[in-house]
């Protein structure tokens, strides 16, 4: 069925998001053009992110642009964090996922992405570089770095990147990953494989 240029394009653009095909796509867009006035609520929050929102220039968050210096996060310039620990991510979207537990205290590092030879990303594709220096510079000596990367190959390929950049720009720092094994309320007979091998690797004492 023909469809008028506009629409052609508005679903387009709403099927390259994350988590929506063509079929989503149209039930947002009608959706939306099923009220006006939510859609131009939305194309004016678009456009305020646009021109307002930045990545912080220390970690790599999203950040509100500041004009008059450099574009810091809320967390960066947070003065009750703990700059001596410092949490090595993959995306932003895991340092929400982190902050909703409420648990860490210290600073991020947002690396942009893992090492993939299959979806061609090396390691100058990642902020590696703002890592390090960030590393011999601080003002804070680090002391700790957390390296929460997944557990794939190539999560695992660049957590070695990683540590082997710490072992160079802080030696002094110890090198940690986040725990792996069992999740919260699991049954250990709906568990795969890897995790339970990894539950037994990673096993405390009581």
């Amino acid at each position: 069925m023909a469809q008028p240029i506009a629409l052609a394009g508005l679903l387009k653009q709403l099927a390259r998001l994350p988590g929506l095909g063509p079929r989503s796509a149209q039930r947002v867009a009608l959706s939306l053009l099923a009220a006006p006035e939510k859609l131009a609520e939305l194309a004016t929050a678009l456009q305020r992110a646009q021109a307002e929102l930045g990545n912080c220039n220390q970690c790599g968050n999203i950040a509100a642009r500041n004009a008059a210096g450099p574009c810091l996060c809320e967390l960066c310039t947070d003065p009750r964090r703990d700059g001596s620990m410092l949490c090595v991510v993959e995306t932003v979207a895991d340092i929400w996922a982190l902050e909703k537990g409420g648990e860490f205290k210290g600073r991020y590092h947002v690396l942009g992405g893992v090492v993939s030879a299959l979806q061609g990303v090396s390691p100058d594709d990642l902020s590696l570089g703002q890592l390090e220096q960030r590393l011999r510079t601080a003002a804070v000596p680090v002391q700790e770095v957390i390296l929460a990367l997944g557990a794939s190959l190539e999560g695992q390929t660049t957590s070695h990147l990683v540590a082997s950049l710490v072992h160079r720009a802080a030696p002094q720092a110890v090198l940690s990953t986040l725990a792996k094994g069992m999740p919260v309320g699991a049954s250990v007979d709906y568990l795969d494989e890897g995790t339970l091998g990894l539950a037994l690797l990673h096993r405390q004492r009581l």
